[in-house]
C-alpha cells in the first residue's frame, strides 16, 4: 500500500496513536497514515494499485484504503482555519507541523516514515518516555476548541501518565470543567466507556471527580469506592457494570444523559439497585432466583454485592451464572387445552400452579408428573 501511495513522489507517514503505541511496545490496533496528497489523488493511486477505497471522511480529507483485508485511514494534512467546538473549518496543506499542531496532546502528534524514522514536532516522544500527558500549545485554547479533550486528558493520563498529572493541563481542565456540560451524550458515553474499560479506570474517574468534571457530566456518579473495589476484582473489565458500580442513584437519568441503547438502559436500571442476594444461599435457592431473573441481572448483582461487601461467598453466585441453563417447564398451554382448558385466565392459572410445584421440586418433576398436576388443576 505504501508503494502505491508514494508512486508519484508524495510522502506518506504513519501518525498518531499507531506511532505512540509502537514507541512503547504496545500492540497497535488501528493504523492511520497522513500524506500531503489530496483525497482524490489517494483514491486514484489506491485504485490503480487494485486497492479498495471508501470515502469515510472525505470532507475532512480521510479515505479508508483496504489492503490485505485490513482498513487504513489515510488523511490529507490539514491546518485549522477556524475552530468552533467539536468542528473546525480546515484547509489542506503540505505543512507537517501545522497538521501536528491540530492534535490534542504531544504524545498523539508523532509521525514515522515507513523506514521507522520519527518526526516529532512538539517533544511528544520525550513526554511519552517521561509519562507526561500535556496539551499542544496553550491548554486552555485546546480545550476551548473541543471540550471533549477534558475527558480525553484523564483517560490518556491514566493510560500513559507517570506520577502527578501535568499541572498546566490539569488546571485548564479544572477551570473549564463547565464546558463539558455542553457535550453530547454520545460523545461523553464513548469517552467515559473507554475510561471505564481501562486498567486504571478508578484513577481516571477519581481525578475527574477531584477537579469537578465528573459532577458536571454525570452528577449521580459518586460511588468511587465501589468502582475501585469492582475494578480491582474483575479480570475482564465491563464498562457498563463499572458505570453501575459508580452510580449512587439515578440510573435512568444517567442512561438518558449518555444516550445508552435500549438494552444498555434496561441493564443499567436493573443493576441500580441490584437484586438482593444472600451470600450464604444454598444451591437450590440460587437456582430458584436464577430461574426468576435473567442471568445477566443476577451476574451484575453478584459482582456489585461482592464489590460492596467484599464477601467472597458472592463468587459462588458469579460462578453459577457462568454455566446456568434455564430449564423449560415440561408442559405447555397446548397440553392444557388438550385437557379441556380454554385459553384465558384459568389456563394461565393452571400452568402457574404446575410451575410453582415444579420449581418447588427444584425442577425435578418430569413431564408425566407435571401432566398429572395439570390434569388435577384442570379438574380431570
Amino acid at each position: 500500500m505504501i508503494a502505491a501511495l508514494t508512486r508519484e513522489g508524495a510522502i506518506v507517514r504513519f501518525c498518531g496513536g499507531a506511532v505512540r503505541d509502537a514507541l512503547i511496545g504496545v500492540e497497535v490496533a488501528d493504523v492511520d497514515l497522513a500524506t500531503p496528497d489530496l483525497p482524490e489523488t489517494v483514491t486514484r493511486l489506491a485504485a490503480e494499485a487494485g486497492l479498495t477505497t471508501r470515502p469515510t471522511g472525505i470532507e475532512h480529507g480521510t479515505v479508508t484504503v483496504v489492503a490485505d483485508r485490513r482498513p487504513f485511514e489515510v488523511t490529507t494534512l490539514r491546518r485549522d482555519v477556524e475552530t468552533f467546538g467539536r468542528r473546525a473549518r480546515v484547509a489542506f496543506t503540505d505543512d507537517w507541523q501545522a497538521d501536528a499542531a491540530r492534535r490534542d496532546f504531544t504524545i498523539n502528534a508523532l509521525y514515522a516514515d515507513p523506514d521507522g524514522r520519527l518526526h516529532d514536532y512538539f517533544e511528544g516522544a520525550a513526554d511519552l518516555a517521561a509519562g507526561r500527558v500535556r496539551f499542544i500549545g496553550d491548554a486552555t485554547q485546546r480545550i476551548r476548541e473541543d471540550a471533549l479533550r477534558i475527558l480525553r486528558f484523564f483517560r490518556f493520563h491514566a493510560r500513559f501518565g507517570k506520577g502527578a498529572p501535568d499541572a498546566e493541563s490539569l488546571a485548564a481542565c479544572r477551570s473549564l470543567a463547565s464546558l463539558a456540560d455542553a457535550l453530547s451524550g454520545e460523545r461523553i458515553r464513548q469517552e467515559l466507556f473507554r475510561q471505564l474499560a481501562g486498567p486504571r479506570a478508578h484513577y481516571a474517574v477519581t481525578l475527574m471527580a477531584e477537579v469537578g468534571v465528573l459532577a458536571i457530566v454525570l452528577p449521580s456518579a459518586t460511588r468511587l469506592d465501589r468502582l475501585g473495589r469492582l475494578a480491582a476484582l474483575e479480570s475482564t473489565p465491563d464498562p457498563l457494570r463499572r458505570l453501575g458500580a459508580l452510580l449512587a442513584h439515578g440510573s435512568d437519568l444517567a442512561a438518558a444523559r449518555l444516550r445508552l441503547s435500549n438494552a444498555e438502559t434496561r441493564r443499567l436500571i436493573e443493576m441500580c439497585p441490584p437484586l438482593t442476594l444472600a451470600p450464604d444461599a444454598d444451591a437450590r435457592s440460587r437456582r430458584r432466583l436464577l430461574y426468576a431473573h435473567e442471568v445477566a441481572r443476577v451476574r451484575d448483582s453478584a459482582w456489585l454485592a461482592l464489590a460492596e461487601s467484599g464477601d467472597d461467598r458472592f463468587r459462588t453466585w458469579i460462578e453459577d451464572t457462568g454455566f446456568w441453563q434455564r430449564p423449560k417447564l415440561p408442559v405447555s398451554g397446548e397440553d392444557a387445552q388438550r385437557l379441556g382448558l380454554v385459553a384465558g385466565p384459568p389456563l394461565g392459572a393452571a400452568l402457574r400452579r404446575v410451575e410453582d410445584e415444579w420449581i418447588a421440586s427444584d425442577f425435578a418433576l418430569d413431564r408425566d408428573a407435571c401432566l398429572k398436576l395439570l390434569a388435577d388443576a384442570a379438574g380431570r
